[in-house]
């Protein structure tokens, strides 16, 4: 597949509430792709390339995709990605769906610092200082979970 990203133009403001979902493999290139479309989805949607926002939506969809490949993998089931423009409120909402009940992270307010010696441990508490609020609940249809974040965002100049 051929494309030509340089040529294309700018939106310069989002369109109504726009949204994208996709299922990813639940690997690490099955992550990687997932935030390799989600910035170029943001990037269209008039979120551009270089800006704050755009980076932190960026590092919490590789985050939470990195989880859900990491601590949310069964065998032969996908992740699932929701970006979700809400543009009334100036913000980005972030949901990665998983297919495993039973490792669930940790409830906002329990979030605490790993030991210096842990090797994880911090995804969330970066995920907790870049979005505006997150969360997570159980999945509505089969097992899982979906953990979510909310990220704003700033009108573009």
């Amino acid at each position: 597949m051929t494309s030509n990203l340089g040529s294309h133009s700018r939106i310069t403001h989002p369109l109504h509430d726009p949204s994208f979902e996709m299922c990813f493999t639940s690997t690490p290139r099955g992550a990687r792709l997932a935030r390799r479309l989600a910035a170029h989805r943001l990037d269209t949607w008039g979120i551009p390339y270089g800006t704050g926002p755009h980076e932190a939506i960026v590092l919490i969809v590789a985050e939470l995709a990195a989880n859900a490949v990491r601590h949310g993998h069964v065998s032969g089931r996908d992740f699932r990605l929701l970006l979700h423009v809400i543009e009334a409120a100036r913000m980005v909402r972030i949901e990665v769906t998983d297919t495993r009940t039973e490792r669930t992270p940790p409830h906002p307010e329990a979030l605490r610092a790993p030991d210096a010696e842990d090797t994880g441990g911090r995804g969330l508490l970066l995920v907790a200082g870049l979005a505006s609020r997150w969360g997570w609940h159980p999945r509505s249809e089969g097992p899982g979970k979906t953990v979510w974040a909310e990220c704003a965002f700033s009108p573009p100049t």
